[in-house]
């Protein structure tokens, strides 16, 4: 007898609110992806506050638009993803400095969206397939959780997480249905911007 959907992602939420130990065992190579020194990069869709001081009138909240880029009072079109908010503020900063006097610019990222390589994506039987903005520190409980679950069909411990790509590229099986539906907490692994987090159907 299959035990509720309902019941295994309380298992799955209790263990990460009793902040269990991460895995411990192997691990991909450095090369796939280091996280410690991680810096998020704006992305398209983010939304950024920009703020000039003693100049409310250049202050202003804007959208990062498809292409990349976003328009500011004074500024106008600049290019915003692909930067960190410090090189954006420099590169703001650099423009306003033209029009008043030692300008002071800070850039916040308010809403999340971020560029592909910023985020991590979880497709197959998952309850919610989506594109998730990655956090540092993520792993594959928090994407599971954020997907909802798993649904009835889905093969956990047959998962596998694709990070990079070509020749770089490598694939590591996950054991979900021994984290999610088991409590295992050993088989919780860590994320890195751009993993792709693969659930594949049970055969029944």
């Amino acid at each position: 007898m299959k035990v509720p959907n309902i019941v295994l992602f309380s298992v799955a939420v209790a263990c990460l609110i009793s902040g269990c130990s991460l895995f411990q065992g192997e691990v991909m190579p450095a090369s796939a992806g280091q996280t410690g020194d991680y810096t998020y990069h704006i992305g398209p869709g983010d939304s950024l506050e920009i703020f000039v001081w003693r100049n409310e009138e250049l202050s202003a909240t804007v959208p990062v638009r498809p292409d990349g880029r976003i328009s500011a009072p004074l500024v106008g079109e600049i290019m915003a993803a692909g930067k960190t908010t410090e090189e954006l503020a420099q590169e703001i900063t650099k423009v306003l400095s033209e029009y008043i006097r030692d300008p002071l610019v800070t850039v916040s990222v308010t809403g999340f969206q971020g560029e592909y390589s910023e985020t991590v994506r979880i497709v197959g039987e998952a309850a919610k397939p989506q594109t998730i903005p990655y956090r540092k520190g993520m792993t594959a409980l928090d994407v599971v959780i954020a997907a909802g679950g798993l649904t009835e069909f889905a093969d956990g411990n047959k998962a596998t997480i694709v990070r990079g790509s070509g020749e770089e590229q490598i694939q590591r099986r996950v054991r979900l249905d021994d984290l999610i539906r088991d409590g295992d907490i050993s088989a919780n692994v860590e994320m890195a911007p751009g993993d792709i987090l693969i659930i594949p159907e049970a055969w029944f």
